[in-house]
């Protein structure tokens, strides 16, 4: 099985991390394979957020606990060392799919490189408030941006969870 097929059908999310940092160059590689995902007429809507500042972290994390309607001291983040914030231009009509695929990009290449990952949602409901649409200005993102979700990375303090079942009968062929 060729390698990229094999990342893709191995990927898993994974819901406990390590204390173990992310290296920056790996954190990069992540970073360019989203941004080099598939978009509408190639209009490019997304855009990747790389935090890694433990207070703002902390921060992001406490406001994606309250929308998500945790108990307290909950981690929607399930203690990855890193969080990669895709958002998309609301402008593009495709930017919806765009930072999906962004997204999906990101996951992959985080197991093609054996860093570990997980889609966190809600990110949407966050860059509609005042203060994270201030970091995003402050970071130099200008715009009607919508939060499409956070790629957690980390190294997994965990096993590594086994496939799950497929459901079965979800393809058909017209010939």
């Amino acid at each position: 099985m060729n390698e990229t097929i094999r990342a893709l059908k191995e990927r898993r999310s994974i819901r406990s991390f390590s204390k173990r940092e992310v290296e920056d160059l790996l954190i990069e590689e992540i970073v360019e394979a989203g941004l080099c995902a598939p978009s509408g007429m190639n209009r490019q809507a997304s855009i990747v957020l790389v935090i890694k500042d433990k207070e703002m972290i902390a921060s992001l994390r406490e406001d994606n606990r309250r929308i998500a309607g945790l108990t307290e001291g909950e981690d929607p983040f399930y203690g990855g060392s890193v969080v990669l914030v895709v958002l998309a231009d609301k402008r593009v009509p495709t930017y919806l799919y765009d930072g999906s695929l962004t997204m999906g990009n990101m996951l992959n290449a985080a197991r093609s490189l054996g860093v570990d990952s997980i889609w966190i949602h809600r990110a949407k409901e966050e860059f509609e408030m005042d203060r994270w649409k201030r970091v995003l200005n402050e970071a130099g993102f200008t715009g009607e941006y919508e939060g499409i979700g956070h790629c957690v990375l980390g190294y997994r303090d965990c096993e590594y969870p086994e496939p799950p079942k497929r459901i079965e009968n979800r393809v058909r062929v017209i010939s």
